[in-house]
């Protein structure tokens, strides 16, 4: 077992009563436990194990003084576990579950942080606030959504696209990407460079997809005109995961890539230790719910589902082990600009043009204009009026617990300078109202800027 997943020090193998009584006295917390099988079994695995050209049998290694007390420890063992029909893993599940607690009994551990509109709703100011909170960063999507966190007043914001973007603030956490990401080798290895993750802070489950030039030429070409599509390849990436399931496959996962070695895990095991030991998980989704492909405005959608249920799927987690989900939106609605053919990229009620918002905010429309572009796109956004319909159906979708309501300062630019609730302008606190009203959730988090005093904390947790 790992050391470092576990925290134990596994002893194989005690053959005589006296080592056991010696590892008790020494201080350790021991537990004893006795693997016992037929002798049929038993010499079965044993001709599996050697590679001699004329071993010993198993019966005449029997005859071993220490072989032959061996049966002698089950009397002492805290544990006897009959391995006759027992795979190797098997064997493990059995021991494990006898040594730590139950990860599918732990207590609720893991937070979520999803979208609630078209993607964009400043998830990533949110994950960063909120990262020190937590043991485990979790992220899963693809390189197609872009989380900014701010670094610095003089400094450019980071972008992240692969990794947790929790990550710059709170650096002792482990980050993790789930086997249902889609991953682009390029971007993902210039973000382990630029922000120098060592081995042991980053795991990659090793069934997460690796996206090819083939999916991005196929995006570019097919889907970026026509749905204004990002084309960063993680649908026909996907679609390959899919449907080439044969033995001569042309997909590449994590770990059929050698500079991926070293962060390779299995994802799932990892999180029973984190659970077991009451680690706290946050799992920070992608996009947006109105873009998921299976509830949003078909076929404006994306290639998965972005929903808290299917974030947590992709990552490997149950829903049992959910505490908070932290629902995410917008005061005025985003999504990407049309496309260069001007085909559009998707309905918004009510779209209204960043005049307006200047209008009504005193923020200067030049500024909104220049702010307002995808971050992986590159394109100009639309911006519609708050869709109450829609944050009734992302509640309903997510089983939302908590709101985090992001530009405020786009209702009043004089919110930038509010540091607590009552600070908020007016109208501000009539919206944070109606919303509480029609969700039945407080606003727990409000954002005010994109600054190092950005958020209003409310929760009562």
């Amino acid at each position: 077992m790992s050391n470092e997943t576990f925290d134990l020090l596994v002893v194989d193998a005690i053959r005589i009563p006296g080592q056991v009584h010696f590892l008790r006295q020494s201080g350790w917390a021991v537990t004893h436990v006795h693997l016992e099988a037929t002798e049929e079994t038993l010499s079965r695995r044993h001709v599996g194990l050697i590679s001699e050209e004329k071993p010993p049998t198993y019966a005449e290694l029997a005859k071993n003084w220490s072989s032959r007390h061996v049966k002698d420890l089950a009397k002492l063992a805290d544990v006897v576990i009959d391995t006759d029909r027992c795979s190797a893993e098997d064997v493990f599940a059995r021991v494990v579950a006898r040594l730590l607690p139950r990860p599918v009994i732990a207590s609720p551990n893991i937070d979520i942080l999803i979208g609630g509109q078209y993607g964009s709703e400043g998830k990533g100011n949110i994950a960063h606030y909120l990262a020190p909170e937590y043991d485990v960063l979790v992220r899963v999507g693809g390189p197609n959504a872009g989380h900014q966190v701010f670094v610095g007043r003089d400094e450019k914001p980071y972008t992240f696209r692969q990794l947790p973007s929790g990550h710059l603030g709170n650096q002792d956490a482990k980050l993790v990407i789930g086997a249902g990401a889609v991953v682009s080798l390029e971007v993902l290895l210039k973000e382990i460079g630029e922000l120098a993750i060592p081995y042991n802070k980053l795991i990659i489950d090793h069934q997460a997809m690796i996206i090819d030039s083939t999916d991005i030429a196929w995006e570019e070409r097919t889907l970026k005109g026509a749905i204004g599509s990002t084309a960063q390849g993680i649908g026909h990436a996907t679609a390959r995961k899919i449907l080439h399931r044969t033995p001569d496959t042309d997909v590449r996962l994590a770990k059929d890539i050698p500079a991926l070695k070293r962060y390779i895990g299995d994802t799932v095991e990892y999180f029973a230790s984190c659970l077991s030991q009451g680690k706290k998980i946050m799992l920070e989704g992608t996009q947006g719910t109105t873009l998921s492909l299976h509830h949003g405005h078909y076929p404006h959608v994306t290639s998965r589902a972005t929903t808290a249920a299917g974030c947590l799927a992709e990552a490997g987690l149950a829903a049992r082990h959910v505490r908070r989900v932290m629902m995410v939106c917008r005061t005025y609605p985003i999504r990407v600009g049309d496309s260069v053919e001007g085909k559009t990229s998707g309905y918004m009620s009510q779209e209204i043009s960043f005049e307006d918002i200047a209008s009504r905010s005193g923020i200067a429309q030049d500024t909104l204009i220049n702010k307002e572009v995808g971050s992986v796109s590159g394109r100009k956004r639309r911006v519609a009026e708050f869709d109450w319909a829609q944050l009734r159906r992302s509640l309903l979708l997510n089983g939302g617990t908590d709101i985090a309501l992001t530009f405020t300062d786009y209702i009043g630019v004089n919110n930038r300078k509010a540091y607590r609730y009552e600070q908020l302008t007016d109208d501000t606190l009539r919206f944070i109202e109606e919303m509480e009203k029609v969700s039945g959730v407080p606003v727990s988090l409000i954002s005010t800027d994109f600054s190092e005093r950005n958020i209003i904390d409310r929760r009562m947790w």
